[in-house]
């Protein structure tokens, strides 16, 4: 049987910051991929925040192949018949180093797989693993289009539905309200008209969140962020409210209502839709989070679910880039000692609660309190689109003051028992 140092299951973000790190310290590496090519099954389309993962991969980042670097942030509000847009823009953010960059999967994902084949990792595509191998109890290797391949530890990278978690006893039986689904669509449209339309300069982004009723009173809501010669634009579905809702919408024609909008349809108007995909995100957080490590096998991003949903902010990939790293430190001192027992790699997890990942993950452990509340979705933006409307409305009649406007909207919608718990919560995070 042919037998590896590290047999990494999936060609993601994850999986190939452990390949790379791996490989350029010499280490005998397989990087295992079902999709045609590295990030061919990745839908993502957003943004990579760089100050946590700058420390990590610090070589690469100069010749990584981002999009545009984010200096304008939009959040918009929806309501059924009106919309609400806040808008950042800061001088912060467009000096380098910058703090974010967007970046299309496919591209990116194959480039970082170029790095680490060039650093010595041998990656295989359109190569389904079936099975996890086991000695003793102890994961020792994979079964692959009916071959084995031993290996001194597996690291599961394999997505958020990650089967080698399941498999290997790491994960229990998925919970339906722990992940959401994403549908999105790369629209084509010239740099010329994107930078028009988003008032942007050069290589300067844009990214956009919408919540609101787009959702329906689900949880979720919408994204867009500018590429170079494309538009990334889709939406976030929980999957529990989904399942759960009484009207049996689908997730395609949230995502077609969406598009609809004017404040939508007037961003994306005479593109051309070249990419329609959906895929599971874990939406869990800190509670969600399985057991990482065992004999033999570590897991890494979303297969950790490794993700985070602040509500104005939305992270997995810096999470995914950093743990992939240090699940690649951790099978390097393994290596040293020639043990690859739980209690050798029990390192990943000490590392993972000393960094942002797991620090951050429990900062934020409440924010799904907040984000489960259909009032967010369905109440305010439309209490508050009718405040601002009536406000900055001219009739026929004499206008009242302002204030009084004001005070007559928030006495009739926000001085309840509820509101007052909303904030409260909000106060959590």
């Amino acid at each position: 049987m042919e037998k590896v140092d590290v047999a990494v299951i999936g060609a993601g973000l994850a999986g190939l910051s452990c390949a790379y790190t791996l490989a350029k310290a010499g280490l005998d590496v397989l990087v295992v991929e079902r999709g045609d090519y590295p990030g061919s099954k990745n839908v993502t389309g957003g943004r990579l925040y760089m100050n946590p993962v700058r420390q990590y991969l610090p070589e690469i980042w100069d010749e990584a192949p981002f999009e545009r670097h984010v200096t304008n942030e939009l959040l918009t509000m929806l309501s059924e018949d009106s919309s609400l847009t806040l808008t950042l823009r800061s001088d912060i953010y467009n000096r380098p180093p910058y703090h974010s960059h967007t970046l299309v999967r496919p591209t990116f994902d194959r480039w970082l797989a170029e790095k680490a084949s060039a650093a010595g990792a041998a990656i295989v595509s359109k190569y389904k693993v079936e099975q996890l191998l086991r000695e003793e109890g102890k994961v020792v290797g994979i079964r692959a289009e009916g071959e084995d391949i031993g290996a001194n530890v597996v690291v599961a990278a394999d997505g958020a539905m990650s089967f080698v978690a399941k498999e290997a006893g790491l994960r229990p039986k998925h919970d339906p309200e722990h992940f959401a689904v994403g549908v999105k669509e790369t629209v084509e449209l010239s740099g010329k008209t994107i930078e028009d339309r988003f008032h942007l300069h050069g290589d300067e982004g844009a990214a956009q969140l919408y919540f609101g009723s787009v959702t329906k009173g689900m949880t979720g809501g919408g994204f867009l962020y500018t590429n170079r010669e494309s538009v990334s634009i889709g939406i976030v579905i929980g999957i529990g409210p989904l399942m759960a809702n009484p009207q049996q919408l689908e997730a395609y024609q949230l995502m077609e209502e969406f598009k609809a909008r004017p404040e939508v349809s007037a961003l994306i108007e005479g593109g051309e839709t070249v990419e329609y995909s959906a895929h599971a995100i874990p939406e869990g957080g800190i509670r969600a989070v399985p057991t990482l490590h065992s004999d033999g096998i570590l897991l890494v991003g979303d297969a950790a679910g490794f993700a985070l949903n602040m509500g104005i902010i939305v992270r997995g990939m810096d999470l995914a880039i950093a743990s992939g790293v240090m699940a690649a430190e951790t099978v390097k001192a393994a290596k040293k000692r020639e043990n690859y027992s739980a209690a050798s790699l029990a390192e990943y997890e000490k590392m993972l609660d000393n960094s942002f990942v797991m620090k951050d993950l429990h900062t934020f452990r409440d924010i799904w309190k907040v984000l489960n509340n259909p009032r967010l979705f369905e109440k305010y933006p439309q209490v508050i689109s009718a405040m601002l409307t009536d406000l900055m409305f001219i009739g026929p009649d004499p206008k009242h003051k302002l204030s009084s406007t004001a005070m007559r909207h928030f006495r009739k919608h926000f001085l309840r028992l509820s509101t007052l718990k909303d904030a409260l919560d909000l106060l959590k995070i």
